[in-house]
C-alpha cells in the first residue's frame, strides 16, 4: 500500500470514522463502506463504481449500500449510491455530501469530512431503510484499500 494511503488517516482517525460507519449501520439496513486508494488515473466516480462492484456492494439486498472513495494522492473523491437509496434521495443529497467532502477536504481534516458524511448519509438512510431486528451486517465496516 502507497505511504500516502496509510498516512491519510492516523490509526485513531481511521479508528473513529469505522465507528462512525458502526454507527450510522446502528439505525439502518443500509450499507456504508470506505475505500481509499492512491492513484486514479481517470474519473474519480467510474473508478468509484468498480470499486463498489469489486466490493460487492451491488448485492445488498435492498440495494442501499454507499461507498466512499478517495483517491488519496490525486486528490479525488466519488460517493456511489447504489439504485434503492439513489432513487429515494436523489442527486441533490449526493450533491450536498460531495460539497462537505470537498469543504472538509480543502481544510485538510479528512476523517471529520468522511465521519460528518456517514452521518449524515447513515440518517438518510434510516428514513427509507431503517435498522431491523432481522437486519444483518450485509459487509464489513472497515476501511479498504488498494
Amino acid at each position: 500500500m502507497d505511504s500516502r494511503v496509510e498516512d491519510f488517516l492516523t490509526t485513531a482517525q481511521e479508528q473513529q470514522v469505522i465507528a462512525a460507519i458502526r454507527t450510522a449501520e446502528r439505525t439502518t439496513s443500509g450499507e456504508i463502506r470506505v475505500h481509499l486508494e492512491s492513484h486514479c488515473a481517470g474519473d474519480a466516480y467510474v473508478r468509484a463504481q468498480e470499486i463498489f462492484h469489486l466490493l460487492k456492494m451491488d448485492n445488498t439486498k435492498e440495494e442501499n449500500g454507499i461507498l466512499f472513495y478517495v483517491a488519496v494522492t490525486d486528490r479525488k473523491f466519488a460517493i456511489i449510491g447504489d439504485k434503492g437509496i439513489h432513487k429515494h434521495v436523489g442527486d441533490e443529497f449526493w450533491l450536498s455530501i460531495k460539497e462537505l467532502l470537498r469543504s472538509r477536504f480543502r481544510e485538510s481534516v479528512f476523517h471529520t469530512g468522511l465521519i460528518e458524511a456517514i452521518h449524515l448519509t447513515g440518517k438518510k438512510l434510516s428514513q427509507y431503510y431503517p435498522w431491523d431486528i432481522n437486519d444483518t451486517n450485509e459487509l464489513p465496516d472497515e476501511i479498504t484499500t488498494s
